[in-house]
């Protein structure tokens, strides 16, 4: 499970996700933004655009999704599938 977080979201605390993950274990994986809000809107004095924000949770969603069909290319491989 993959979990994209703004550091500022005050729906979704990182003490409420932070539990939650953990229990998780290595099924679970968080990305934090730093200074994004719960839509990821960074402010200003971020020195960062909304749109270089989103553009890194397109890469961190990139490189989960590739890690899950390497991960599964191994099993289906181990497997004989």
């Amino acid at each position: 499970m993959l979990f994209l977080q703004g550091s500022r979201d005050e729906f979704a605390t990182q003490a409420h996700l932070m539990p939650l993950i953990e229990t998780l274990g290595a099924r679970a994986r968080l990305e934090l933004f730093r200074d994004a809000d719960h839509s990821f809107h960074v402010p200003m004095r971020s020195g960062r655009s909304d749109a270089q924000v989103m553009d890194a949770m397109l890469d961190a969603i990139a490189q989960f999704s590739g890690a899950l069909a390497q991960d599964s290319g191994t099993a289906d491989r181990e497997s004989g599938a």
